[in-house]
C-alpha cells in the first residue's frame, strides 16, 4: 500500500521513529519506498489554521498541553494539517477525550476540520484488505 501511495506519513513522523537506532527505524528504511514520508513545509496555512484553533483552546487545554501540541518536534498537528490539505483519514490508535485538559488528542483536532481518523483494523477494512 505504501508503494502504490495509498497510504502515506508525514516528514514530522520521520523525524520521531528515527530518534532511535532501533528495528522500526531499520524496517522503515529497508521497507518503505522514499517518497513515503511527505514533506510539510508546503502545507504551512493549514497548519496556522490548526495553530489558531489550538490557540482558541486555550481556555480549556491546559498551557503544558498546547505546548507540546505545537512543539516544532511533535507531529500530531502537522498530521492534521497534511489531512486538511490533502483531504486524508488520520490512522491513530488515541481515542476521543474530550474532557482531558492536559493533551490534546488527535480525534479532538481532527473535529473541528471534519477530518476522519480511524485505527489500523478500521483502516485496512476501508482499504478492503484481507489477511
Amino acid at each position: 500500500m505504501a508503494a502504490s501511495g495509498r497510504i502515506v506519513s508525514i516528514d514530522k513522523v520521520r523525524s520521531e521513529l528515527y530518534k532511535h537506532e532501533d528495528d522500526l527505524k531499520a524496517w522503515c528504511i529497508a521497507t518503505l519506498p522514499p517518497d513515503f514520508f511527505k514533506d510539510t513545509s508546503i502545507i504551512l496555512p493549514d497548519y496556522g489554521r490548526v495553530v489558531s484553533w489550538a490557540a482558541s483552546m486555550s481556555h480549556h487545554y491546559l498551557p503544558r498541553a498546547l505546548q507540546e501540541f505545537l512543539s516544532a518536534d511533535e507531529a500530531d498537528a502537522w498530521l492534521v494539517a497534511y489531512a486538511i490539505s490533502n483531504n486524508c483519514t488520520i490512522v491513530t490508535h488515541e481515542l476521543s477525550q474530550p474532557d482531558r485538559r492536559n493533551k490534546i488528542k488527535i480525534p479532538e483536532a481532527c473535529a473541528p476540520f471534519n477530518i476522519q481518523y480511524v485505527n489500523t483494523i478500521e483502516m485496512f477494512r476501508r482499504l478492503g484488505e484481507r489477511f
